[in-house]
């Protein structure tokens, strides 16, 4: 009998969507579409399934994040502007018990203030950020180890 490919949920927040066009001097001239394809690639040949979700709605983010309690092994995320204002989406990833991996495309910590502070990492495993699309394929590969690992 086959054993299924693992799964990891990787998901992307509000604005996501716009990347290659919007600000390119702080987010890059990659796409969404150039993050899927880096992450469906890394996750494979780690031995992982990728599953993508980019949402602008914080409740599609939180539904995707329940889900994932009983079809993924762990969560890759970018919850872009959430980080800063979403206590649920911290609290479902808190709620599901999976690993999770924080990042971001630009260094938060040397943005403006409000973007230094974010819900989600205390809810996450390691936080990257400033790696720009390289960050994406950090965090699957991080979060590989931890399933390793337990």
């Amino acid at each position: 009998m086959p054993t299924e490919t693992p799964r990891l949920l990787i998901i992307n927040g509000p604005n996501l969507n716009l990347l290659g066009t919007r600000e390119p001097g702080i987010y890059g001239s990659s796409t969404l579409a150039d993050i899927e394809t880096l992450c469906r690639e890394s996750a494979a040949a780690l031995g992982f399934e990728a599953e993508l979700l980019q949402s602008n709605h914080e409740g599609t983010l939180i539904d995707a994040i329940q889900a994932a309690k009983d079809n993924a092994s762990g969560i890759v995320i970018n919850p872009a502007a959430y980080t800063h204002t979403s206590v649920a989406i911290a609290d479902a990833l808190r709620a599901v018990n999976l690993p999770v991996v924080e990042v971001h495309l630009s260094n938060v910590h040397a943005r403006e203030e409000f973007r230094r502070h974010s819900y989600v990492s205390p809810a996450a495993a390691a936080v990257i950020a400033g790696a720009g699309l390289n960050g994406y394929r950090y965090a699957i590969d991080h979060l590989a180890s931890l399933l390793r690992e337990n």
